[in-house]
């Protein structure tokens, strides 16, 4: 027999036995674990292709900032920056884009596709004429999965960012276009040195907590000193936060940003949470987890909170009731701005969108996220439209798999990469997806200012190109069980690993299709679905061989860097590549857009041969809404985190 027809033999009688073997393995039951008595296998092809460099001196060694405001001004020349109203700004822009059908024309309609869902979206996502009542007072809305902390530095997940959209304090803001803007609810001026070396932000002298204290610039400067500080988890925001050389308060309203570098990122880098330092000053250093003493684990029940909500009650595992802050709009009996549109705000966990689902056609949900397959066959039924409508919004996280690459198995990148020739990314996107997806090429979404001229191909099932590189890698079927295998220290060793996921059904079908599609390269995969706090612990503390996971794009290109970069606070796989590293500081430093978005192309095509984890697609999120709140869809964040925050618009972003 031909080498390749005894390959071509050995390939379909692995696959027959894998359909009687591999694929009758069955989902993990959660708080299992696989223990790998595999031995350490010689890394061939690793990631790293050079030493990296050590990571640089903090920026704030032996820096000391101007003592006082008045030197200053002497040091630099100012240039002023917006500051804008997010709700003003946006009425001006739907001015300059009528809707294409009215609101009851928008209801009438069928949403049966990407144009008809777009006419919907112009129709109803558009903001109240200045002065108009809301007609809706109180809203319940789905969370997916519960908050693991009410404390902003704490955020990462999804529903923690929308619920810091709500109680957090916003000093800054961005338009569609993705330009950063200070919040003219919070801020009175800012300005940039000439140098790109300093921001300077004046604050109202109209802001509170919710427990009635002033906020100050000592908050933000107290704040950035958390951020930075390594004993405290605020893992989504340190990455810009520590390229600052200082934040330093010169009086209650004026805090000033020393950058290390004019870089294109500045305007993000100062934008992070600000908490009380009232609260936290003498606590947190006790704990510097902000949630486990007997004092923060109070706090975490009853945040004070800076933005237009407060935190009335949560019920872990339930719910969170927010309610509107009277000392948001109206402060020593003046009204200041304008209040929240509802008086109460519920968002009320359901992790099983099928109860999910029934929430809102029983009419105790008022918007609620849908699974690709509820959105094609459960809403058209009558119980379905009598109380809502569909729609989709702009989700712009991507789905991948990660790999952990401190595991023996994933340290080679030719296994990575056969992992996503092997995945049946069409079945994924016309079949699990029901459409409402396109290929994720990397970890940077595809839509401007910062979208690149060089077109990624999307990813495509490739079985032969999977196989041939496991088998280049070592991994062979010596013994025709259907399983690839390798000699290691004299023994054989079996292809396989464990892929974490939590148990939202979507994403147990995804790795489901995984599983199936690498039993046909002759790969183990067995699915462990857990719950998604458990996922999220393992994922933070690299305690997986494999996680199916969703990952923001961040309003910059640059928010990747914490997850790809070798010192990155967030780089769960361990990838290290010293040519990323160097093409994201290049990244940072360049401000034409259209030269940084080749260089972010250059990542993603590094990354894409490296494949320190396979990204699956980006989704478009389903939705079913309430037909009581038709008229101030609005007020009802989702999507990406365009401002003005809580009224912010949901319509796709190329509209």
């Amino acid at each position: 027999m031909r080498a390749g027809d005894e390959a071509t033999a050995r390939r379909f009688a692995r696959r027959a036995k894998a359909a009687g073997a591999v694929l009758a393995v069955g989902l993990v039951a959660a708080g299992c674990r696989r223990e790998s008595a595999t031995p350490a296998l010689p890394p061939a092809e690793p990631s790293i292709t050079a030493p990296a460099e050590p990571p640089p001196e903090p920026p704030t060694a032996g820096f000391t900032p101007p003592a006082t405001r008045a030197d200053l001004d002497r040091q630099v020349t100012w240039v002023d920056r917006p500051v804008r109203d997010a709700l003003a700004l946006a009425r001006e822009q739907d001015a300059q884009e009528p809707a294409t059908c009215s609101a009851a024309e928008a209801l009438a309609r069928p949403n049966d596709s990407p144009e008809a869902n777009a006419h919907i979206l112009a129709a109803l996502m558009r903001p109240p004429v200045a002065g108009a009542p809301w007609s809706v007072d109180r809203v319940s809305r789905h969370l997916p999965a519960d908050v693991e902390s009410v404390n902003p530095l704490r955020a990462e997940t999804a529903a923690e960012f929308d619920l810091l959209e709500l109680t957090g304090l916003q000093l800054f803001g961005f338009d569609r276009s993705r330009a950063a803007f200070a919040n003219a609810d919070t801020v009175a001026t800012w300005r940039t040195s000439a140098d790109g070396l300093v921001d300077e932000v004046v604050l109202r002298d109209d802001l509170t907590w919710s427990d009635g204290r002033p906020v100050t610039a000592r908050d933000v400067a107290f704040s950035w000193r958390l951020v930075t500080d390594q004993r405290v988890p605020a893992r989504a925001f340190r990455e810009g936060a520590r390229r600052l050389r200082a934040v330093h308060a010169y009086d209650d309203r004026t805090v000033a940003f020393f950058h290390a570098e004019p870089l294109a990122t500045n305007a993000w880098d100062i934008d992070f949470p600000v908490l009380p330092r009232h609260v936290y000053e003498s606590s947190w250093e006790r704990d510097p987890s902000l949630v486990s003493s007997p004092e923060h684990v109070a706090r975490e029940a009853r945040p004070v909170t800076g933005g237009p909500y407060e935190v009335a009650s949560r019920t872990p595992g339930r719910e969170i009731v927010l309610r509107r802050r009277a000392g948001w709009a109206v402060v020593r009996g003046r009204s200041v701005r304008s209040p929240a549109p509802f008086t109460e705000v519920r968002l009320v966990v359901h992790e099983d969108p099928a109860t999910a689902l029934e929430a809102l056609e029983a009419g105790e949900l008022d918007d609620a996220a849908l699974a690709p397959e509820q959105w094609a066959t459960a809403t058209g039924t009558p119980s379905f439209t009598d109380r809502a409508f569909r729609l989709t919004t702009p989700d712009l996280r991507s789905l991948q798999i990660v790999w952990n690459l401190d595991t023996p198995l994933f340290a080679d990148r030719r296994v990575r990469r056969a992992m996503g020739y092997a995945f049946d990314h069409g079945r994924l996107l016309d079949g699990l997806c029901q459409g409402l997806a396109t290929p994720a090429t990397g970890p940077f979404e595809p839509l401007p200012p910062e979208a690149s001229r060089r077109a990624a191909e999307p990813p495509r099932q490739d079985l032969a190109k999977a196989e041939a590189l496991l088998d280049e890698a070592g991994w062979i079927d010596h013994d025709g069980d259907g399983v690839r295998d390798r000699e290691v220290d004299g023994r054989r060793v079996p292809c396989g690993f464990t892929l974490v996921c939590d148990h939202d059904p979507f994403r147990v079908a995804v790795a489901a299709l995984a599983r199936d599609s690498l039993a046909r390269v002759g790969v183990t995969c067995t699915v462990q679905a857990l719950d998604p706090r458990q996922v999220h612990e393992r994922f933070r503390s690299r305690r997986f061989e494999a996680c199916l996971t969703a990952w923001g794009a961040g309003v910059d290109p640059d928010a990747a860097a914490s997850l790809w970069t070798a010192s990155g606070p967030r780089n769960v796989s361990g990838y290290a590549n010293p040519d990323v590293d160097r093409l994201a500081m290049e990244g940072r430093r360049e401000r034409d857009r259209q030269r940084r978005a080749e260089l972010y192309a250059r990542i993603a095509e590094i990354l894409a041969e490296d494949q320190p984890c396979t990204w699956l697609v980006w989704r478009s999120q389903p939705r079913g809404v309430s037909r009581r709140i038709a008229a101030d869809l609005f007020g009802l964040r989702a999507g990406p985190h365009w401002s003005p925050g809580l009224s912010s618009i949901r319509r796709p972003v190329l509209d």
